[in-house]
């Protein structure tokens, strides 16, 4: 670690100079051979580094999105050319390339803050060792050893020696009980920021080797943290703890305010926004016009919270516009469907249903409505004809004979297995 720590040492001087400040600011007020001065140095420290990281923070998102949804895309060229290790590199790189994303992007943040970290590793072990580094002076030096965080010394370890506790006025177990408590709050913030990252800020809809690498590392950086920590000064172990911490506040602001579409984090969002907007009437803030114009813009490729969110729009008499923003017209609603076609009402009057009536109603209606009706057709009795004239139809039994029925005379009935009515000729057989 030392010899790791001694190659950022061009960026010693400059860390040590950060420190030395704060620590001119907080010793006017709490003392300047307290630990409080020298510890929130630290902390102050990490805000000021992760304040100029939030820019690659930002691309940081940006490039875990991109890469999430170019999964299946990546997927598809690993089965493709799965025996051509090559042109699988090529087509990898081409789909960076037309996609614009970085692979590396991802891991900005973390790279960038490396050299900060090593250095100030090199000027917590210089004071424990008693060596003045860049901006530490001597007065500085003796003013660090006196300084203890909960009874551990700025620059002890978890690891460190009898003797070497002593030199420092405190006891072993009071460091031990320090740096083991940071430890693990340093592991468990670890684990609780990735954990979060995993099962709220996830497209659920699509299933990739990406997740699986990323609930790996949920388990495996809380573990290398645990097996590095214990050989950290408490100072590094203050500066790593408070940088896990914002980290983890970092990240919810970013999930609760900007969530990935497809994760539970959007569908939550959502809700939120449907009802401020129903309650104010218009989407407040830049941030928030920007989702609901990316929504708009998918049409049909909206997943199932994005669709809920549209379709509550226009049950509340509203419709979100391309550009991002929400109107409200009484008279005229542009109401969008699911399937993102538009469908627009020109202020005519709803159609009501008709009520639905009663059996006894409908029945005495149709009752009234009966008339005698009128038939167009010819009978086939002569008009003249006589009710005496008809034949009897009952037999002696008195059994009655069906009566022939109207336009059948001089036809017999069609036999059985014969068709009806007039007969195709059978053509002659050819000889």
């Amino acid at each position: 670690m030392d010899t790791i720590a001694s190659l950022f040492s061009f960026i010693t001087w400059p860390v040590s100079w950060v420190i030395v400040q704060f620590h001119t600011v907080y010793g006017a007020i709490f003392g300047p051979d307290t630990g409080w001065a020298w510890g929130l140095s630290i902390v102050s420290l990490v805000i000021l580094i992760r304040i100029c990281l939030i820019p690659l923070f930002v691309k940081q998102i940006k490039a875990t999105r991109g890469m999430q949804t170019l999964q299946p895309e990546m997927k598809k060229i690993q089965e493709r050319y799965k025996n051509d290790k090559q042109r699988q590199s090529e087509e990898m790189m081409k789909l960076y390339k037309e996609t614009g994303t970085n692979p590396l992007s991802s891991c900005l943040p973390i790279l960038a803050q490396s050299p900060f970290f090593f250095a100030l590793y090199h000027v917590l072990n210089g004071i424990a060792s008693g060596d003045t580094i860049g901006a530490v002076n001597q007065s500085l030096l003796e003013s660090a050893q006196k300084a203890h965080i909960f009874g551990a010394p700025l620059a002890s370890k978890f690891f460190s020696s009898e003797s070497d506790v002593s030199a420092l006025n405190a006891s072993l177990t009071d460091v031990r009980v320090v740096t083991a408590i940071m430890i693990v709050l340093m592991s468990a913030s670890q684990f609780f920021t990735q954990r979060q990252l995993m099962t709220k800020n996830v497209d659920t809809t699509v299933k990739t080797p990406f997740m699986q690498q990323q609930k790996m590392l949920m388990y495996v950086f809380p573990v290398m943290f645990a097996v590095f920590g214990v050989n950290f000064p408490v100072g590094v172990l203050v500066y790593w703890l408070t940088t896990n911490v914002w980290t983890m506040g970092q990240q919810m602001y970013v999930i609760r305010n900007n969530p990935t579409p497809g994760s539970k984090a959007q569908a939550a969002y959502l809700e939120r926004l449907h009802k401020s907007v129903t309650e104010h009437g218009r989407i407040r803030g830049r941030g928030q016009k920007a989702i609901v114009k990316a929504i708009v813009a998918k049409g049909r490729d909206r997943n199932e919270a994005e669709r809920k969110f549209i379709n509550g729009l226009n049950k509340a008499g509203m419709a979100a516009q391309a550009d991002g923003t929400v109107v409200k017209n009484e008279a005229a609603v542009a109401a969008q469907s699911a399937d993102g076609t538009t469908v627009t009402t020109t202020g005519q009057p709803k159609r009501q249903q008709p009520k639905r009536q009663t059996k006894s109603q409908r029945q005495a209606k149709t009752a009234g409505d009966a008339e005698p009706k009128t038939s167009l057709t010819k009978s086939d009795e002569p008009q003249d004809a006589k009710p005496d004239d008809k034949q009897d139809t009952k037999s002696a039994g008195g059994a009655k004979k069906p009566a022939p029925k109207s336009g059948s005379g001089g036809r017999s009935r069609a036999q059985s297995g014969q068709r009806k009515g007039p007969q195709r000729p059978k053509s002659p057989s050819k000889k």
